[in-house]
This record gives C-alpha cells, sequence and structure tokens, in this order.
C-alpha cells in the first residue's frame, strides 16, 4: 500500500493502535495532516501516554484545511494539529474562535519542482498547486516567488489541490503542475521521483510558527483539564521519540504510521530530531514564527491581523508541563 492510498484510508477509517479503550476513558477525534509531525501522536497512542490518562484518542488525516477547519468549527474534532495561520484564519473571517495551545514546527516546507524547473523564475506563466490558496503554506509559496520576481494572477496561476499527499499526488501525475510545498516525508519520495528541490522555507524566509495544536476556546474553557492532560500525553510522545536511546522504535513507528519504506523513514526521522531544524522541543511556540505568520497574513490579504496575543492562550500548555515529569 503506497502512502496516498494509506492516507485515502486513514481518511475513511482514522487510525488506531492496539488496546482497547475503557468505558470511562475521555474520547476525543483529533485531525492531522499527513506527515512526520505526527510523530509524538504515533508514540503517545502506542506507548499508553494517553491511556495512561484516561484519553481515547481517534485520528483523522484531513484531506483539506478547508475540511479540517470546518470540523473543528463544528465540534466533529476537538483537537486539530495544523499550520496556525488555519486557526489565524477561521478567527478572521468569523468562521471560529479559536485558541493555538501549542506549537509544534516550522513547517520542514521545501519547495519542490518538476525536474524541467531550473529557477523560480522559470515558473513564470506555468501554474503552482496549494493546499488552500489564502492560508499558511500558500502564503509562503507566493512571497517566494514574488521574492524571485514573480506576481501571483499575473506571472503563474494557482490550483488549488488540497493535502500534502494529494499535491504530491497531482505533481506525479501531471507534470503541467510545476511546483508545490512539501515537506518529509513527501520531499523524501518526491526527490526519488526525480523532482528537484528548489530550497527550504525556513532559509528563504526565515522563522515560521507552522504546526500547532489549535482548539475551539469555549472548548477549551469547558475541558481545560482534559486539554492539559491531551497536551502532557503529546510532551511525553514526543520527548520519548526524540531520545536517541529510542531512536530504532521510533523508526520503526514513523514507518507503520505513514508506512514507509525503512529508508524513507530513517531519513525522515533523521530530519525530526535534528537538534536546530527538527520538531520543537517540549512543541514550544516560536512567537517570532508567530509574528511572521501574522505579517505574511497582513502581506497577502490586504488585511492586518490583531497581535499574537488574540490569538495565543499558553496557560494549558503552561499547566500541562509544569506538572510533566522531568520538566
Amino acid at each position: 500500500m503506497n502512502i496516498r492510498h494509506f492516507a485515502a484510508l486513514a481518511i475513511t477509517a482514522g487510525l488506531s493502535w492496539p488496546g482497547a479503550s475503557r468505558a470511562d476513558d475521555t474520547k476525543l477525534t483529533i485531525m492531522v495532516f499527513q506527515g512526520m509531525q505526527n510523530l509524538p501522536i504515533f508514540t503517545a497512542q502506542s506507548k499508553g501516554f494517553f491511556a495512561k490518562r484516561n484519553l481515547s484518542i481517534e485520528v483523522q488525516i484531513a484531506p483539506s484545511s478547508e475540511v479540517m477547519r470546518e470540523g473543528l468549527a463544528s465540534g466533529k474534532w476537538q483537537i486539530i494539529h495544523t499550520a496556525v495561520d488555519n486557526g489565524v484564519a477561521m478567527q478572521e473571517t468569523g468562521k471560529g474562535n479559536i485558541l493555538i495551545v501549542s506549537g509544534g514546527d516550522n513547517s520542514f516546507n521545501h519547495v519542490i519542482a518538476q525536474s524541467d524547473v531550473n529557477t523560480l523564475a522559470d515558473l513564470k506563466g506555468q501554474t503552482v498547486i496549494v493546499d488552500a490558496p489564502d492560508t499558511a503554506y500558500a502564503f509562503q509559496l507566493y512571497e517566494i516567488l514574488k521574492r524571485n520576481g514573480l506576481q501571483k494572477d499575473k506571472d503563474y496561476s494557482v490550483k488549488v489541490v488540497g493535502a500534502t499527499f494529494k499535491r504530491l499526488d497531482e505533481l506525479e501525475r501531471n507534470k503541467d503542475s510545476k511546483v508545490s510545498m512539501l515537506n518529509p516525508p513527501f520531499t523524501l519520495r518526491a526527490a526519488k521521483d526525480g523532482m528537484k528541490d528548489m530550497g527550504s522555507v525556513a532559509k528563504m524566509y526565515g522563522p515560521y510558527q507552522a504546526t500547532g495544536t489549535v482548539v475551539m476556546r469555549d472548548w477549551a474553557q469547558k475541558n481545560g483539564a482534559t486539554l492539559v492532560n491531551y497536551l502532557q500525553a503529546y510532551i511525553e510522545g514526543l520527548r520519548w521519540s526524540v531520545d536517541p536511546k529510542n531512536k530504532d522504535e521510533a523508526i520503526r513507528l514513523l514507518a507503520e504510521g505513514l508506512k514507509l519504506p525503512p529508508d524513507i523513514a530513517a531519513a525522515t526521522y533523521a530530519i525530526a530530531v535534528d537538534p536546530k531544524e527538527g520538531l520543537a522541543k517540549d512543541a514550544r511556540l516560536d512567537l517570532k514564527g508567530m509574528k511572521n505568520v501574522l505579517k505574511l497574513r497582513a502581506d497577502w490579504t490586504g488585511k492586518k491581523p490583531g497581535n499574537e496575543t488574540k490569538y495565543i492562550d499558553l496557560t494549558f500548555y503552561n499547566r500541562a508541563l509544569k506538572t510533566l515529569k522531568g520538566s
């Protein structure tokens, strides 16, 4: 089963790990995008970090940002792990009063292009593909192309495709779709298919708060203890995952969770634990990166959002960290 077939199955069925839930467990449905950023969740499920806090977790894989945002607003899922700009977009468009309650990573995004693209300037007159046209990684791509002399809507067209696994599939099937943002393990699979890595967003754009934990504000206020327990289990899963003594088992969890061959799983893990650019320690939120998220949104929507305190509440995170052994 390849990664796209696995992801399609996961959208329908959700992801589960061995171990029966108990009648008194608090049941949570969370939605994530497919990728290595889910390693702490794989670990927390597998090692029982959720279960020991009486949490029963069902994981749904997002086909698109739109589905993810709509489901959070309607209560289909209580927690999402997503580019935090998706939460900001919900708040700014009146589609949900959200809170960003932790960080996660800087997106690990690279600009991935078809093999016939030699420079970003070659994309003039071509089609670029995105998840959603007005959030997060689409803004990253527009900004990077702008810095290379290309103007959105004038010099290239934008095609909306959906989540990362869908964008890789589009690049593989349609050579007229020339470029997209991808993160591991999709960047590694794209390289195997002969596509070109045009560079990392972190180096081309700078700090960016990408994946974070986002919830509805009213849900958090009513379920504070549950959210603290969830964040504790997530952080514990993250710590276990990046501990060198757990490397082999963590690679196995990545391989199983993302249906990866061993070499891709090992290469993906090496990126995840990189001390400078890997998963954020204890899922800390990068405030400088958050400021860049809001600046990018202002630049590409023409509407200035609020400052970061409008969207962030680290009260639950700090409570989780304070009472977590080893903090």
